[in-house]
């Protein structure tokens, strides 16, 4: 929703239209001053207008400079000056980054007007009906797959083994043992294709003893280098999920993460529970949001749609099944893993749906 910059100044006298907008409106001075900040923008910013006028707006973002280069533009140019996908990163909130699409535009000979719409939701909600969508018709793929490579694999073993009974010397041998070993090789690949079966066996858990577990075992994997953080909120509640399901799923993620970061870095176990929050297109209650973040370098562009099908890996040693199970195991809790990446900063999240999981 754009906003008529003609129109603006009667609202802002009184301030109950404008507030009225779920659109972030912000109004700088010949300086770049805070003149204005409408009530979204005040929530965006998380600052008041009483603290925010007067200070530079450079002062309210952690990297002004994109949209200072909006205002510079929408000052020499009779033409709004608009950014699609612009990543926006409060001061007053450290732990929060939105994408946002934002419209900078003369509003008389020394103010300017920012029209900012958050779309961080809306694009989350695409990009996890997206990979839901792929989730369903990928794994019926690969486990057909799986199939077809598991039988054959049994009688190359076998035969494999008796010609192995036949031949007169040890070196000749050797070649048969190493079919052996790659039949064996290839058959745990196809079983990890093929997952854990059935559905989730769901206890009452306690999602930090879980996570707990995993960060021990991460600690003795990890390098010295290494830094693993934990950051758990002690307010969330036991789930009816399935306790080596769900340490399965963690233990990947993780385990994908300190194999990203190397020999040093640092990972955060973060967990928080999200209130009135949407899955896909389900909303839900209560959701379970437990996070890894990392400050490695990024997932690598060329892989970020696909990350989550088998066999795609950044690693020349990997398989790319991690992440693939790992979802898999998520979704069958009613969840879904989403992640956020660019160099310096990746944040993987399991999201479960805490309705799902206590219905048993």
């Amino acid at each position: 929703m754009a906003v008529d910059a003609r129109y603006v100044s009667p609202f802002v006298a009184d301030g109950e239209l404008i507030d009225a907008l779920s659109l972030s409106v912000v109004i700088v001075d010949s300086r770049d001053a805070i003149d204005y900040l409408n009530a979204s923008a005040q929530a965006l910013f998380a600052t008041g207008i009483k603290q925010a006028r007067g200070r530079q707006l450079a002062d309210l973002v952690r990297d002004p400079s994109a949209i200072a280069a909006m205002i510079h533009r929408a000052r020499t140019s009779d033409e709004p000056t608009a950014h699609r996908e612009l990543r926006l990163a409060p001061s007053a909130r450290s732990d929060s980054e939105f994408l946002v699409d934002c419209t900078a535009s003369q509003l008389d000979s020394e103010r300017v007007l920012l029209e900012i719409a958050d779309t961080t939701r809306q694009r989350r909600i695409d990009r996890e009906t997206a990979l839901l969508a792929q989730l369903g018709g990928n794994r019926l793929m690969v486990r057909q797959l799986a199939h077809e490579v598991k039988n054959p694999l049994g009688g190359l073993r076998g035969a494999a083994q008796l010609l192995e009974r036949e031949l007169p010397s040890q070196m000749l041998k050797e070649y048969t043992q190493l079919i052996i070993r790659e039949a064996d090789r290839l058959h745990k690949l196809v079983d990890n294709l093929l997952g854990p079966g059935g559905p989730p066996n769901k206890e009452l858990v306690n999602p930090h003893e879980l996570l707990q577990h995993v960060y021990q075992l991460l600690r003795s994997e990890a390098s010295d280098g290494i830094a693993i953080v934990r950051d758990y909120d002690p307010s969330l509640p036991t789930l009816y999920a399935d306790r080596d399901q769900l340490i399965q799923a963690m233990l990947n993620v993780g385990r994908n993460a300190i194999q990203v970061l190397g020999q040093s870095g640092r990972l955060i176990l973060r967990t928080r529970a999200m209130v009135s929050s949407t899955i896909g297109t389900r909303h839900h209650g209560v959701v379970v949001s437990i996070q890894f973040e990392d400050n490695g370098p990024g997932v690598l562009p060329e892989i970020a749609d696909t990350i989550f099908y088998p066999l795609v890996t950044s690693r020349p040693d990997g398989n790319g099944l991690g992440l693939a199970v790992a979802q898999d195991l998520v979704t069958r809790h009613g969840g879904l893993i989403e992640f956020d990446s660019r160099p310096g900063h990746t944040v993987f999240t399991i999201l479960l749906p805490l309705k799902d999981l206590t219905d048993g």
